[in-house]
């Protein structure tokens, strides 16, 4: 049995999609989940340890995709709370853990993240994915329990709700509006493809070699800088490419007006310098080359 625990969300369903084509039986376990043919579903509270088991028993393998609240007391709150339990019931199922993990944690990073870029969050938020990340990391060297950390960039894709390239480019070009543009637009920034996401979980959960380590997941090199990022988007919806910049000071103004957008301030640092992302290690092991930039943007805006 594999189990999915956070199943709804984009990495999830991707995930999903493929494992439904494989004969091992599938459980999405979310708070709240529609059912899929195919697959077991279950409605799983992962801040409660009970819930967390009942979820996690009889599996094999569990993946970790959990999305919170984009807000900081609920992770404050809810994800060392989400962490443990998931911790424990993987103990007690005997069960191997892949966590997909942000880099919130490496904070400002001057030159390019990789596996081994140390810990130096420069958010609250990236505080509390320090501690979570730190929690599992001292599990697998203790060697309690079988795990890796899957670590992203910011996403984009196909059917993707709450990726930032979704919701402030690809939305709004393909309604007529300007797009947004976080931060500054001559500054480059990583962004990994979610089908990319999907195949490289599936990749790493099957090679014994890739168990207790963290692994950057295929993102493509050379990222582009906002107006690039923009342009090719505004060419594969054949459109114009208009934008402005969300800066500081009009970030806090919509703030006022949305909690999430409020939520982004502490972070737009990742966005007001060049936010790049190595995953050669990945690369080097596996072979898998991810997506253009090109190719995932014209992916993801056909949907």
């Amino acid at each position: 049995m594999i189990t999915i625990l956070g199943a709804g969300g984009a990495i999830g369903s991707e995930l999903a999609h493929l494992l439904l084509a494989r004969t091992e039986p599938l459980r999405l376990a979310s708070r709240n989940l529609k059912p899929v043919t195919g697959a077991e579903t279950m409605a799983a509270d992962l801040t409660d340890a009970t819930s967390t088991a009942a979820a996690v028993a009889g599996s094999r393998i569990v993946f970790l995709l959990a999305g919170l609240k984009y807000d900081l007391e609920t992770w404050r709150k809810q994800w060392p709370a989400v962490m443990r339990n998931t911790i424990k019931a993987c103990k007690k199922a005997n069960a191997r853990l892949v966590f997909f993990d942000n880099v919130y944690m490496y904070g400002k990073v001057d030159g390019t993240m990789t596996e081994q870029t140390p810990f130096r969050p420069s958010s609250r938020k990236g505080d509390v994915r320090a501690e979570i990340a730190t929690m599992l990391l001292r599990e697998m060297a203790a060697g309690d329990l079988t795990a890796m950390i899957a670590r992203a960039p910011d996403f984009y894709g196909p059917h993707v709700k709450t990726g930032v390239p979704n919701l402030l480019i690809f939305d709004k070009l393909s309604k007529g509006k300007r797009a947004m543009c976080l931060g500054s637009d001559s500054t480059r920034h990583s962004y990994a493809y979610t089908p990319d996401c999907a195949q490289a979980l599936i990749l790493l959960s099957e090679s014994d070699d890739a168990w207790n380590q963290t692994w950057h997941v295929p993102t493509a090199p050379n990222p582009p800088t906002g107006k690039q990022f923009i342009e090719m988007a505004a060419r594969a919806l054949n459109t114009a490419p208009k934008y402005f910049v969300l800066n500081r000071l009009l970030l806090a103004m919509a703030g006022w007006f949305d909690g999430t957008i409020a939520e982004l301030r502490e972070m737009l640092y990742q966005n007001e310098f060049d936010y790049l992302f190595d995953s050669s290690k990945f690369t080097a092991r596996f072979g898998m080359q991810p997506a253009s930039y090109e190719e995932g943007i014209r992916q993801s805006v056909r949907t």
